[in-house]
């Protein structure tokens, strides 16, 4: 993403919190939880993609799926993509191997593919040329799996840092509270307002790795939950502070934030359109 700000918050976090190179140590990106490697299943089977209109059917039917390509519906790498599927339930996963689907995609056999909805985000990993194992293809899908609202965590910040989108909003709340399901409900109804625009992020002030992201910010517990914006090329941002949750809420203050923006661009041409005069 090019920013020092990401950066920043996941160097927080690898000094206060578990070291990101722990494959599947955390939860899901999402707001559901992950399933443990030790109670990992090899019973989930992912659906075949036998064309491309399958393929773009499925693809586009979650916020999340995962498809592997490969040539052989045996291979091994596809019985290590099999036992990834069984580790993440709450993700999609697809399989392929048919060369319609390949080159309409642009891959090589032997690619395990994660497409996101919320940034229109693709994201690649080639099995050919790595000792890719299930852990390192569980870790893959892991860091990547960016949703409409995700979870900020060890894991999930490398995910957050190589999103496309270059507004980023972080609600700070407390996952514990009896609160916290109306406010996601509303949190996660104006992301889809903001929907390619804005990634939209929950900072869960219970964990212990994020105490400094929240310290990052200048917030105290005593001022939550609470919002911030920040445009990630020139590290403008803004807190808000509230009462509680509101989808008006959240939309008005991201419009004010987008608007400001869009006044500062506008600026310099009028200038420059004034001095010409």
């Amino acid at each position: 993403m090019g920013s020092s700000v990401f950066p920043c918050l996941i160097v927080i976090l690898l000094i206060g919190g578990t070291p990101v190179g722990c494959a599947g140590d955390s939860g899901s990106a999402g707001d559901g939880g992950s399933a443990s490697h030790s109670t990992a299943s090899t019973t989930k089977k992912p659906v075949p993609l036998n064309n491309t209109a399958d393929a773009e059917a499925f693809i586009n039917g979650a916020e999340v799926v995962v498809v592997g390509f490969f040539q052989e519906p045996e291979s091994s790498e596809a019985s290590k993509f099999r036992l990834v599927a069984g580790r993440i339930p709450e993700v999609p996963f697809g399989l392929s191997t048919s060369p319609e689907v390949l080159s309409h995609y642009g891959v090589a056999p032997n690619t395990v593919t994660l497409f996101r909805t919320v940034d229109n985000g693709r994201r690649d990993l080639d099995l050919n040329n790595k000792d890719i194992d299930a852990d390192k293809m569980t870790r893959f899908v892991r860091i990547n799996e960016l949703r409409l609202v995700t979870d900020y965590n060890p894991v999930t910040a490398i995910g957050v840092m190589h999103s496309s989108l270059e507004l980023n909003l972080l609600l700070f709340t407390d996952k514990m509270s009896p609160k916290h399901p109306e406010r996601m409900r509303k949190y996660r109804a104006a992301a889809e307002l903001f929907k390619g625009k804005i990634l939209f992020v929950l900072i869960d002030i219970n964990l212990k790795s994020n105490e400094r992201v929240v310290d990052y910010f200048n917030l105290k517990k005593s001022q939550l939950p609470a919002l911030a914006i920040f445009h990630v090329p020139d590290e403008k941002q803004e807190v808000l502070t509230l009462d509680e949750i509101s989808v008006d809420g959240v939309q008005d203050f991201c419009n004010r934030f987008l608007q400001g923006m869009q006044k500062k661009e506008d600026e310099p041409e009028e200038k420059a359109l004034s001095d010409e005069l």
